[in-house]
């Protein structure tokens, strides 16, 4: 009866397709295409909004919600089984509603707003992409599911921060928030993994369900370690900064990002798993403190911005505290009231902010006199309570140092070692060889680069082993053919000395301690 309901979040993903594909093509750019891929997207999430509303009729006058609907086994090992399926109870039904038409009215708006842009299409996919993440997040049956969405609704979020690439704040920005939500990630992942070590169940069922019965350590660990994924994906405190970097993004994308839907998707874990907390009296009171700490982070902050957008989305922090705290005090039926009704109210200012200086009609309000008698607090919360600076004292800093004396190490041991000088990489350094083999006009030379000579038992070995593999490439490889292999050869060494040189900066170093640390926990 429900095996039509997979359409919902692969509408908005076709219509992704139907207005890349075009682009690529070369006949969906500019002005010319606006209309097209203007009513390829809204009308897929109209679409989409249809039949969850067909649904929610059905609900209302059924007498009760579809609830798990299982379409296939997604994945099976052992022990291991991962469904494929929804789960479309109250909760579900109503987020996802939410979802959808929040989704489809900014979408509409986004037609006139974005006009002759030069990135409408682009716009218009992310935005598209964004809608099914969030559909599958609110409909997903499995704690692993919902993780797709949640990894793809960060994605086209960095995407959307970035629209504007050329310009260093746009990207510098986007960089942080995305690298700030790696850290919520890695809570997801904690979470997944000890679910399925401890109760062999990844269905949202299965955990209200079989976390409660563990021992009280276990239970805590994984409500724990969703509540870090809830904290910082709905911009709690310490996490709270990432927020206003964030705003740098076109209005819509913050409206429907920022001020209705992803800052709510936290509060949305929260509700799901609302038995699993509720056994956790600890967690119940650590959500209370986080909630409290936000709501006074975004009360002294917005009173200290002087743009629209600043002020909502530190508004909107505080309005997401409280929900925090109406988890931690037991009332989820009160938070999801709240949500819903804040996410309506959020995306009606955010669309408007930008006529909102047309109907100001005074001037802006005046300093509280709370910071006239106490000019610290005035000073902290201008300077957003130094949560940023603090986080790269505590996260960024070390991890720069720590970038730096890997790369002092393999320059002065590593290298010295096998025989190398300086800066040379392992790809570059072969390719170095062979200059120092022969140069363009077949004629032995001198040291290029950072190769020379090797030194000591290892460095002969090393120098041995290179003109082995010289002989051979000359004599038997490229032996009596054209120059074409060769030529082939020499374009695929000259992209990977490309990426070699790449792959040996700072920030590309970075990364990858980033993403060995998320693999590993």
């Amino acid at each position: 009866m429900f095996d039509w309901l997979w359409l919902i979040p692969a509408l908005p993903l076709l219509s992704v397709l139907l207005i890349a594909v075009p682009y690529i093509g070369g006949w969906n750019r500019g002005e010319r295409g606006e209309r097209y891929t203007a009513r390829v997207a809204v009308w897929s999430a109209s679409m989409a909004l249809l039949c969850l509303l067909v649904l929610d009729v059905q609900a209302l006058f059924g007498g009760s919600a579809p609830g798990y609907i299982r379409f296939a086994r997604w994945f099976s090992s052992g022990s291991l089984d991962i469904e494929l399926g929804f789960m479309l109870d109250t909760l579900g039904l109503v987020m996802a509603t939410l979802v959808a038409f929040l989704s489809t009215m900014t979408l509409r708006f986004s037609v006139n707003y974005l006009h002759r842009e030069a990135g409408f299409q682009r716009f218009f996919m992310i935005l598209s992409l964004y809608m099914a993440a969030m559909l599958i997040i609110m409909m997903a049956g499995s704690a692993l599911l919902a993780f797709v969405g949640w990894e793809l609704a960060g994605v086209s979020s960095y995407l959307l921060i970035a629209y504007a690439y050329t310009r260093h704040t746009s990207t510098t920005n986007a960089t942080r928030v995305f690298i700030t939500n790696r850290i919520g990630d890695v809570g997801f992942v904690t979470a997944i993994v000890l679910v399925f070590l401890w109760s062999d169940g990844l269905n949202w069922q299965e955990i209200i369900e079989n976390a409660p019965q563990l021992d009280s350590i276990y239970t805590g660990l994984i409500a724990a370690s969703f509540m870090l994924a809830a904290m910082v994906k709905s911009a709690q405190v310490p996490f709270a900064p990432w927020i206003g970097r964030a705003l740098e993004g076109p209005t819509p994308s913050s409206t429907i990002y920022y001020g209705a839907l992803t800052i709510h998707a936290g509060v949305y874990l929260l509700l799901r798993l609302q038995p699993l907390y509720e056994a956790v009296p600890g967690i119940m009171l650590a959500l209370i403190v986080i909630g409290v700490l936000t709501m006074l982070y975004g009360f002294f902050g917005q009173l200290v911005q002087t743009d629209a957008k600043s002020i909502l989305i530190f508004s909107t922090t505080t309005q997401v505290g409280l929900m925090f705290f109406f988890c931690g005090m037991g009332w989820f039926t009160l938070a999801l009231w709240y949500l819903c009704a804040h996410a309506i109210w959020r995306v009606y200012q955010f669309l408007n902010a930008p006529a909102m200086m047309h109907l100001m009609g005074r001037p802006a309000r005046p300093v509280p006199a709370l910071f006239k008698r106490w000019r610290w607090l005035f000073i902290a919360s201008l300077q957003r309570f130094w949560l940023e600076g603090l986080g790269d004292w505590i996260f960024v800093k070390p991890t720069v140092s720590l970038a730096r004396d890997i790369r002092y190490f393999d320059r002065q041991v590593v290298n010295r070692m096998v025989g190398l000088q300086g800066t040379a990489g392992s790809v570059s350094s072969l390719a170095q060889w062979e200059e120092y083999q022969l140069d363009k006009t077949g004629r032995v030379v001198g040291d290029t680069g950072d190769v020379g000579r090797g030194r000591g038992m290892l460095g002969r070995t090393m120098e041995w082993f290179a003109s082995l593999l010289y002989w051979f490439e000359e004599h038997l490889v490229l032996s009596g053919g054209d120059n074409r292999i060769k030529n082939m050869f020499q374009r695929t060494g000259n992209v990977l000395i490309r990426i070699d040189e790449l792959l040996s900066q700072p920030r590309y170093l970075l990364l990858w301690i980033m993403l060995t640390l998320v693999v590993i926990l």
